[in-house]
């Protein structure tokens, strides 16, 4: 990497490098450009492959159905004893509960994708625009760019934080602060969400999303939904839940 000088700016003050503006200039910008740059366009291919479908009616009955459970244990608090368990009834009860009905099959990823072969390309192309222009980028970084330092952050950190931040510097007398020119191009990856929703005005493609829905288990092909597997452990959430009402205590905890 290129440095101008290695100066001591004061008596007592530790080694300050002096970063060469054009690193600035054509390293640290090209990076941050391209990685919004490509952002955007990843966008607008998502958006175009998403096309005009609307969800199923019962796609969006089994969300909102798990989504009441969450709520529920989230704001159980705020219930009697009674309320709680009459609530709990309508998800769980032996026979009636909601969470044991049968479930549609079309709910059921693996039965959905064998009734439908055309889910798996379509789950292999959404996979695609988020894995080749990652790998993609990250060759050009790491050819073009690798072994430069092109940040600092403005506060100490420990040396816990050197394999993150200084990633294509083999330098261990580099202090910990310093980026290297991969680590800015993995904080742009995975950090340049907030701006991308600002520019584009809405929701955008998420690449830390996607990677939890496909290592999640509840989560089906192509980010759908596995609703029996959903169910069970919601119901079993619920059941093991120890009801606490917390409103009589409220007057307790005030006066303390």
């Amino acid at each position: 990497f290129f440095l101008i000088e290695l100066v001591n700016r004061r008596k007592g003050v530790g080694n300050m490098l002096m970063l060469d503006p054009n690193v600035r200039n054509w390293v640290m910008i090209p990076i941050t450009f391209a990685m919004l740059l490509i952002g955007v366009l990843r966008h607008l291919v998502s958006k175009l492959m998403r096309g005009s479908s609307t969800p199923k009616i019962k796609t969006i009955q089994a969300k909102q159905l798990i989504q009441r459970s969450q709520y529920l244990r989230a704001h159980s608090g705020f219930l009697n004893r009674a309320a709680f368990n009459q609530r709990k009834e309508f998800f769980c009860e032996k026979e009636k509960g909601a969470f044991l009905q049968k479930v549609d099959p079309s709910l059921n990823p693996q039965q959905a994708m064998m009734s439908d072969p055309s889910m798996l390309s379509d789950m292999l192309t959404k996979n695609l625009t988020m894995i080749v222009p990652q790998f993609v980028t990250g060759a050009w970084v790491n050819f073009f760019f690798s072994g430069f330092v092109v940040a600092k952050v403005p506060f100490p950190l420990t040396q816990k934080f050197k394999l993150m931040l200084q990633r294509g510097v083999d330098l261990s007398s580099l202090d910990v602060t310093y980026i290297s020119s991969l680590s800015w191009y993995f904080l742009n990856l995975f950090g340049m969400q907030g701006l991308l929703q600002l520019i584009m005005g809405e929701k955008t493609f998420d690449d830390t999303q996607v990677m939890q829905q496909q290592m999640s288990m509840g989560a089906g092909p192509a980010g759908g939904l596995d609703a029996p597997s959903l169910f069970k452990a919601e119901k079993d959430q619920l059941e093991m839940m120890q009801h606490t009402y917390r409103v009589d205590k409220f007057v307790e905890l005030a006066a303390k």
